[in-house]
């Protein structure tokens, strides 16, 4: 049931035309995660179900507020009338807010580090498509320098949070701010690339969870032993990580270099250099994972014999259809 209202919800916001049809999916979804993320009655879920529904709930209360400013103004309640800029920095504001783009960003970490594994999949991807389908619609209503400093906070802060982190997840949750970044940045000018950042981004991000939940890691000192219980996995892994962060041979070079190209073609260098610098942020932190799970061997001796064959408990199809999709895709640039 949970699970069918979340895709409803996304669903009903991606078919509406209407604002009051668009709040109420986002409603039904917020509405269906929470029990997926408190379910496992552990304090830190709790609360991280408390942040997250606080958050939610205020960002939607925006919406309706923002949306009936403008149908008060404009006597429309459509999307594409979204005329009066009071009201649509304010539904940008709100959406911002419900995607964790800086600097509406501080409940994303730590509602990440509260749950499990898969549920922080479906956090970091399936709840980013809603608000991003209406920040899609509405863009070419709002404020372009908006966007723009929305763009750059996100992928500045995205980098330099996850510097200090040792925990996975929430290292994986400022690399999910650092993306969103690079997807508002060139949403005027190109959505196409907007689209094409969030699928790779969606397939980068399940091949780097799935992993983790294969492995059943959440520090980066776990990391360091899954080289003796899976090679493969740990070269696999290492690979995602990169790509994630963005290098050459792999699919998560292809929405960068679009990106970069298309912020010059609109002649905005200055800006396009300080998004390749904040890349190189969000590769340190990527490379010292990499480093930790193939470059080191685990300091502490165990007197147990060393589980090579370790027994599957969870289907490897997606996670090997992720990661296939994570290293091979820059061809079809």
């Amino acid at each position: 049931t949970l699970l069918s209202s979340l895709g409803l919800g996304t669903t009903l916001t991606f078919a509406s035309s209407h604002w009051l049809l668009a709040w109420m999916g986002l409603e039904i979804n917020t509405l269906a995660i929470i029990p997926l993320m408190a379910q496992h009655h552990h304090p830190r879920a709790v609360e991280a179900t408390t942040k997250y529904f606080l958050t939610q709930a205020t960002a939607a209360a925006m919406i309706l507020f923002a949306s009936t400013t403008n149908a008060w103004v404009t006597g429309a309640w459509d999307m594409n009338s979204l005329s009066n800029p009071i009201a649509s920095a304010m539904i940008l504001a709100a959406l911002a807010l419900k995607l964790g783009l800086a600097p509406m960003h501080f409940w994303m970490p730590e509602v990440m580090q509260g749950l499990d594994l898969l549920t922080g999949l479906v956090l970091s991807t399936w709840q980013k498509l809603a608000p991003l389908a209406l920040i899609i619609q509405t863009a070419q209503a709002t404020d372009p320098l908006l966007l723009t400093v929305l763009g750059l906070m996100s992928t500045l802060i995205g980098g330099w949070g996850g510097l200090n982190q040792t925990q996975l997840r929430k290292i994986l949750a400022y690399s999910s701010i650092a993306h969103m970044g690079w997807m508002v940045i060139v949403l005027q000018y190109a959505p196409q690339l907007t689209l094409i950042a969030l699928l790779t981004y969606i397939f980068m991000t399940s091949a780097a969870f799935l992993t983790l939940k294969a492995s059943s890691a959440t520090k980066i000192g776990t990391l360091a032993t899954i080289w003796s219980k899976s090679p493969i996995l740990a070269t696999t892994t290492a690979l995602v990580l990169l790509s994630l962060g963005g290098l050459p041979p792999l699919t998560g070079f292809m929405p960068k270099w679009l990106i970069l190209q298309e912020l010059a073609k609109q002649s905005l260098p200055l800006v396009a250099t300080v998004m390749a610098l904040a890349a190189l942020l969000s590769l340190y932190f990527y490379l010292r994972l990499c480093y930790a799970m193939t470059l080191t061997i685990s300091p502490n001796t165990t007197t147990s014999t060393t589980p090579w064959r370790v027994q599957a408990t969870q289907a490897s199809f997606p996670l090997a259809l992720a990661t296939v999709m994570t290293l091979g895709l820059l061809p079809i640039t």
